[in-house]
C-alpha cells in the first residue's frame, strides 16, 4: 500500500513497495504523464532528488525515484550484485508500474546502473541522462587507482567488509564529509538527518558499499555490451567532476551525446539547482526526437 508524503513540496507523491528481481524495492512516486525514473547515487537515497521531482511533475511526467538495492529503505540482500542486476531490478519495477518505456536520469552509482538499464533494454530507455560519474568500462577505471591520481575511496568501498567494520557506529563522522563536499546548499539539515537515518539502518553501509564491489566486472560486461543509441545527455554540476573527462568516456558509450553545465551546482545536481535541471530535462524528453539503429 502506498504512504502519503507529508510536506507541501512532495503533494501527490506516495512512498511504495515493489517485491521485484529477488528484492523488496522502496519507492516514490507521483504525478501524471510519461515515465521519469532518477537513479540516485552514493551516499545518498531517493532523497537526493525531492526538490527536482515535484518540478517533473508540474512539467507532465510521473516521476519515479526508487532506493538501489542495498540503498535507503529498499531491501539489503547479501553476496555481490553487479550494475545489470540493479538495472534488472528497475526493469522489473517499470513493468510492474505497467510502463514499456521511461526516460531514465542516473547520477554518481545510479549513472552506472541507467547505463546499464540502456545497455541491457535499449528499447525501455527513451532518452537516458548521465550525470557526475565516470562510466565502468569507459574511463572509469582510469580513475579508480589513487597512486595515479585516481579516488582512494573507490578501492576502500570495494573491500566491503573491512568497510562495512571500519565504519559501523560512526557513519555520521564517515559521510557527513563526502555530504559536505558533494553539494552547494541543496541538502538541509532534515535531509541530512533523513540520511543517516537510512545509513545507521543494519546493513546499510555494506548494502551502499556492495555499489563498489564488481565495478571492474561491471565495467567488462560494459565495454562487451557496446554503444547505446537512444539521445544522451551528459550533465555535470558547475562545481562537480570535470566535464570533458566524463564527456570523451560517454562519446565511446553512446551514439548520440550530448552535455550542457548545472549551474552553481555541485555533485548533488538535483538538489543544488532543481529549478534548472528539471527544465533542461523537460526540454531534452520532449525536444529530442529517439533515435535507435535497428
Amino acid at each position: 500500500m502506498n504512504t502519503p508524503l507529508r510536506g507541501p513540496d512532495l503533494d501527490g507523491f506516495s512512498h511504495a513497495y515493489a517485491d521485484v528481481n529477488g528484492v523488496r524495492l522502496h519507492y516514490v512516486i507521483g504525478g501524471d504523464g510519461p515515465a521519469v525514473v532518477l537513479i540516485h547515487g552514493w551516499p545518498f537515497t531517493w532523497l537526493e532528488w525531492r526538490a527536482t521531482m515535484p518540478l517533473l511533475a508540474d512539467a507532465g511526467f510521473t516521476v519515479i525515484a526508487p532506493d538501489l538495492r542495498g540503498s535507503g529503505d529498499s531491501g539489503k540482500p547479501a553476496g555481490r550484485w553487479t550494475k545489470r542486476d540493479e538495472a534488472e531490478d528497475l526493469h522489473q519495477l517499470l513493468t510492474r508500474l505497467g510502463r514499456t518505456e521511461a526516460e531514465v536520469v542516473g547520477t554518481d552509482i545510479g549513472t552506472m546502473v541507467a547505463h546499464a538499464w540502456a545497455q541491457a533494454y535499449p528499447d525501455e530507455v527513451r532518452h537516458l541522462v548521465l550525470s557526475e560519474s565516470h562510466l565502468p568500462g569507459f574511463g572509469l577505471e582510469d580513475h579508480m587507482n589513487p597512486a595515479t591520481g585516481g579516488y582512494w575511496h573507490f578501492g576502500f568501498h570495494a573491500q566491503v567488509d573491512l568497510a562495512a567494520m571500519l565504519t559501523e557506529g560512526k557513519e555520521e563522522q564517515y559521510l557527513g564529509p563526502f555530504w559536505q563536499f558533494m553539494t552547494r546548499g541543496g541538502l538541509t539539515d532534515a535531509d541530512r538527518a533523513e540520511l543517516l537515518r537510512s545509513y545507521r539502518a543494519p546493513g546499510a553501509m555494506r548494502g551502499g558499499f556492495e555499489h563498489y564491489a564488481t565495478l571492474v566486472e561491471d565495467g567488462h560486461a560494459a565495454r562487451a555490451a557496446g554503444q547505446v543509441t537512444m539521445p544522451v545527455l551528459v550533465l555535470n554540476g558547475e562545481h562537480g567532476l570535470p566535464q570533458d573527462v566524463l564527456l570523451a568516456g560517454a562519446r565511446k558509450a553512446a551514439t548520440d551525446v550530448r552535455a550542457d553545465i548545472v549551474p552553481g551546482a555541485a555533485h548533488t545536481i538535483g538538489a543544488d539547482n532543481p529549478q534548472w535541471l528539471s527544465g533542461r530535462l523537460t526540454r531534452f524528453f520532449t525536444e529530442t526526437s529517439k533515435e535507435h539503429n535497428s
